[in-house]
């Protein structure tokens, strides 16, 4: 009996939810009957003239299922460069650099020629003062002289003017300015001084005969307009070899000699030259054309790699290069009232194999050389350095032996900086702007331990170890675990013949095992 009431309890409690629901439902059915009967009333009375004012207006038709419009196609693109964005980065990046290539080799191919008078006549005349047997100047001398130009070559002695007259070119011609070397080793300081002073004055002659050249007139043929020579450039090019050995093994009269031939010679030559850039463009004749009237430019060229890194052992390469770096910037501001461009060219790797026959190409160093080269250095020197000169000079050269830049990037620059009317600084070849920016922001201490500059370990305590490490003599494998004494008058021939390692001790050679 329990049960059953509880469970007619439940239904009686339910009773008034189903009302609800059901009344609802009616209710629906019943508002969607009246509306549509309304709009189907409100529809023909809205047809009915007869009404008037009072006639309803029709119902609004039924909301359509809106259709799949197609998305603008900026929209789509945008949506699939959302979804796919390395993918678009990619494709930036590859295009870009398609872009920049193509855009590069288009303006690279820009006509590039010097000015020439109505009748073909050679007008403009630039001076290379640099040696004659250096692949760049061999290169800028031949490359100027087919754009159109007349190009003269300083010599300072018979023998490069006769290198220049060999080149059987009609317009690179020698031009002799006495500018030799004063030597260091003179003990009478007078007699240097005597000597600049004689020297002065020859070069002085020698760029008087230049500047009435310029001036006098010139035909091109029997009959022709006469026309004056204009000055372009005066193009500085040092020395571009320097040695690569410990400042302590460099003789005073070397090291002299390197200043004067690469630091000293590009300014005095500049020095004698400045009378004719300030009286450039000389008057023209009247019916010349064209008219050239602008300032004659000054470009000092100087390798940029050693002088950016500061490396260990290229002392003199260093200081030079950095020397002269330090002149182009004074001067620059020297000349740059007086309406003259200085260009400074910082020079990376290139590629002289055209310019130098096999016999003169420098092979690339090892470590044998190089140690047979640390042979010839007393013993604290050798007992100092030589194991750090081997392994900076070795992976120095390894790092740079690269074939290089051709000498045409090197020759379309300096045409355009002759023809630009402000100077500057621009770098050039292969190598020259990473590098730059690891010497500006890389620590020297990082530069000198990727090299492989350790410290010398030759050293302890204060006191020199006996083994000499440049006295080593190794050629591959030895017997191992052997040792004996051997003659101070051994054959070194058949040293390296055997493959024998020997450390000098105490004058005597004594034989060790193999390097691991």
């Amino acid at each position: 009996m329990e049960t059953y009431s509880l469970t007619d309890s439940h239904q009686l409690s339910a009773v008034p939810n189903d009302i609800k629901r059901y009344s609802a439902d009616v209710a629906d059915y019943v508002d969607k009957h009246l509306e549509r009967v309304s709009n189907v009333l409100r529809e023909a009375l809205s047809q009915q003239e007869w009404l008037g004012s009072a006639r309803p207006h029709p119902p609004p038709p039924p909301p359509q299922k809106l259709r799949n419009v197609p998305m603008p196609y900026l929209s789509r693109v945008y949506t699939w460069v959302e979804k796919n964005k390395l993918l678009t980065c990619a494709i930036v990046l590859v295009s870009g650099g398609v872009i920049y290539y193509g855009v590069k080799k288009t303006t690279g191919r820009k006509k590039r020629r010097a000015k020439r008078a109505t009748n073909g006549a050679r007008l403009e005349v630039v001076v290379i003062a640099g040696s004659p047997s250096e692949p760049i100047t061999k290169s800028l001398s031949q490359d100027l002289e087919r754009r159109g130009f007349i190009v003269y070559i300083v010599c300072n002695s018979t023998e490069e003017e006769a290198i220049v007259q060999n080149e059987s070119r009609t317009d690179v011609r020698p031009l002799l300015v006495d500018i030799s070397d004063v030597c260091p080793s003179t003990s009478i300081v007078i007699e240097n001084i005597w000597a600049n002073i004689k020297q002065t004055e020859s070069a002085e002659d020698a760029i008087e005969r230049f500047i009435t050249l310029l001036r006098s007139p010139h035909h091109a043929f029997q009959g022709a307009r006469s026309h004056n020579l204009t000055l372009r450039s005066l193009i500085l090019v040092p020395s571009q070899s320097y040695p690569t050995t410990p400042l302590a093994t460099i003789s005073p009269s070397t090291l002299s000699d390197l200043f004067n031939t690469r630091l000293l010679t590009p300014l005095l030559t500049l020095r004698i030259f400045l009378p004719l850039l300030h009286s450039s463009p000389f008057p023209q004749p009247k019916h010349a054309t064209p008219k050239l009237t602008h300032k004659p430019s000054v470009l000092l060229l100087t390798p940029g790699i050693i002088s950016s890194l500061n490396p260990a052992f290229h002392v003199a390469e260093a200081t030079i290069n950095n020397g002269l770096s330090s002149s182009a910037s004074v001067l620059k501001a020297e000349l740059s009232p007086l309406n003259i461009p200085f260009t400074h060219f910082q020079l990376g790797s290139f590629d002289f194999s055209s310019f130098l026959p096999t016999s003169r190409q420098t092979p690339q160093p090892t470590v044998a050389s190089q140690r047979a080269e640390t042979l010839l250095w007393d013993a604290s020197s050798r007992q100092a350095y030589s194991r750090n000169f081997v392994a900076v000079t070795t992976k120095s050269s390894t790092s740079l032996s690269s074939k290089g830049s051709s000498l045409r990037e090197l020759n379309d620059a300096v045409f355009d900086a002759m023809m630009r009317p402000r100077g500057g600084i621009v770098k050039v070849g292969l190598g020259i702007n990473l590098y730059s920016f690891v010497g500006r922001w890389v620590p020297g201490s990082v530069v000198g331990w990727m090299l492989g500059l350790r410290r010398n370990e030759n050293v302890e305590g204060g006191r020199e170890r006996d083994v000499e490490f440049g006295r080593m003599l190794t050629d591959g494998s030895s017997e191992e675990g052997k040792s004996r004494s051997v003659s101070p008058e051994f054959d070194r021939e058949r040293v390296y013949k055997e493959g024998s390692q020997f450390l000098e001790v105490d004058g005597e050679f004594i034989k060790v095992g193999s390097e691991e």
